[in-house]
């Protein structure tokens, strides 16, 4: 069993932008030269969060739509209240989301269905370099 450990950067424009990670992280495992195994990926970062979902124009609209529900931006927070920065929503969306996404892979190929992509979401307030930890745990043949 092999592990490889890496970061990438991913710039964001925040407000809840949605990046699809999904070539960058399989030209990663096709570089590392394991053949089977399992990605984890990991935002190091409290107001961003992983997922999988189909990276399509509706749905790139939809979601951003469903957390302004859950958590929308113009209710008052008391981490706003602590810190005066404007971001409680921020975090709240970034905790319910998740920081880390797990997907196995075979003959170095992730095995995400059809319509399936890995995305990083920032919910910040602002523009945002994110530092995303991908680290592969697998074998060579």
């Amino acid at each position: 069993m092999q592990i490889v450990t890496t970061e990438i950067e991913v710039s964001s424009k925040g407000n809840c932008d949605i990046i699809d990670l999904t070539y960058r992280v399989q030209e990663i495992i096709q570089e590392s030269g394991l053949r089977e195994g399992s990605v984890l990926l990991f935002v190091a970062g409290a107001t961003a969060g992983l997922t999988t979902i189909e990276y399509e124009p509706g749905l790139k609209k939809d979601y951003p739509e469903f957390f302004e529900r859950i958590a929308p931006a113009n209710r008052r927070y008391h981490h706003d209240d602590t810190w005066n920065d404007g971001n409680g929503h921020s975090h709240i969306r970034a905790s319910l989301q998740g920081p880390s996404l797990q997907v196995p892979f075979t003959q170095s190929k992730l095995l995400l269905g059809i319509w399936q992509q890995i995305v990083l979401i920032d919910f910040d307030t602002r523009p945002r370099t994110r530092k995303l930890i991908i680290q592969l745990t697998g074998t060579l043949s």
